[in-house]
C-alpha cells in the first residue's frame, strides 16, 4: 500500500491552531490508514490504496478547507522521495556548510519556472544560495533563518504567490527517519 507525507502550509499559524490528533482524524475522515503527525507544522505520513497524487492532494485540500474553514495548500512526497531530497547535496560537493548554517527546502507542486530559478539566482549572495532538485529548492543560509537579508519578505517577493511549504532539512531528516528511509541524524 502506497505510503506518503504531507506537508502542509500554514496549518498552524495565523491564528488557526489545530491539534494534532484533531489534524489524525481528519485525514483518516478521507479513508487514509495508518495515520500520523509529526511536530505540530502540519507534517503527516498515512497510507493509501491509491497512487493517484494529484487527485489525492485535490481532496486533502478540499476536505481540510470544508472541515477547517481556510485553504491549507498540501504538499505529497513519497517516503522514497523525502528519502531522496534529504540524501542530495544540492551543490554537488561544491560547498562546505559552515558551523551555524541552515539548510532550507521549499517545496513545489511542480518543477520550479524559469521565472523563479532567475528570481531566485538573483538573489544567491555571501550569505544565501539556492540550488533547484525535481520539485523542490534548497535554501542554505551561511547563518541562522533570521538573519537572513531574505527573512523579512524578500523570498516572498520572488516567489511571487507560488504554492509553496518550507520545511528545515533537519526537520525533514527526522521525518524519513521516522517513515524509515533513514537513519535520524
Amino acid at each position: 500500500m502506497p505510503r506518503y507525507i504531507a506537508f502542509l502550509r500554514g496549518i498552524n499559524v495565523g491564528g488557526h491552531r489545530v491539534k494534532m490528533d484533531r489534524l489524525r482524524s481528519l485525514f483518516e475522515e478521507l479513508g487514509l490508514t495508518n495515520v500520523s503527525t509529526f511536530l505540530a507544522s502540519g507534517n503527516v505520513a498515512f497510507s493509501i490504496d491509491s497512487g493517484d497524487v494529484d487527485e489525492l492532494r485535490e481532496r486533502i485540500e478540499s476536505h481540510l478547507l470544508r472541515e477547517l474553514g481556510y485553504e491549507v495548500a498540501t504538499f505529497l512526497r513519497s517516503p522514497a522521495e523525502l528519502a531522496a531530497i534529504v540524501a542530495l547535496d544540492p551543490t554537488g560537493g561544491t560547498r562546505q556548510e559552515p558551523a551555524g548554517s541552515s539548510h532550507y527546502v521549499i517545496l513545489l507542486d511542480a518543477p520550479a519556472p524559469e521565472s523563479l530559478r532567475s528570481a531566485l539566482s538573483q538573489l544567491n549572495s555571501d550569505m544565501d544560495e539556492f540550488h533547484f532538485s525535481e520539485t523542490e529548492v534548497h535554501w542554505l543560509i551561511r547563518g541562522k533563518l533570521t538573519e537572513s537579508p531574505l527573512f523579512e519578505g524578500g523570498l516572498d517577493r520572488a516567489l511571487k504567490g507560488l504554492r509553496t511549504t518550507t520545511r528545515n532539512r533537519n526537520t525533514l531528516q527526522r521525518i524519513s527517519a521516522k517513515t524509515g528511509y533513514l537513519e535520524a541524524p
